[in-house]
């Protein structure tokens, strides 16, 4: 079992790597919102050239963490990253399609709310 902390010098590199490799873990949650949400494992898959970091959690709850923008076909949505160093792989926690209210107009920036 990894430490479970460590956070990747180069974390999108990271990720993209483990994309490319096939070294992904999806989680229930992201399974469950398929059904419901316009984005599928090949979209996700197939957007990781685009992939851009917009926000970053290193002390989330079980491993670090990043919110990532894609883009695919002209859709734009945000993947929720865990990336577990120790084993070399990454967790898909959930992918959506940002909310124009709460996001820049490019969904690279959230929102301040007033």
């Amino acid at each position: 079992m990894s430490d479970g902390r460590r956070v990747p010098g180069r974390p999108l590199e990271f990720i993209k790597r483990c994309i490319q490799g096939g070294r992904i873990f999806w989680t229930y949650h992201v399974n469950m919102r398929f059904g419901h949400r316009p984005i599928s494992r090949e979209l996700i898959v197939r957007a990781a050239e685009t992939f851009e970091i917009v926000e970053e959690y290193p002390e989330d709850k079980y491993l670090p963490s990043y919110l990532v923008r894609a883009e695919h076909q002209g859709l734009v949505f945000h993947v929720h990253i865990a990336v577990d160093v120790v084993d070399d792989n990454i967790r898909i926690v959930t992918a959506y399609l940002p909310e124009p209210g709460k996001w820049s107009k490019d969904f690279r920036t959230r929102r301040r709310e007033p």
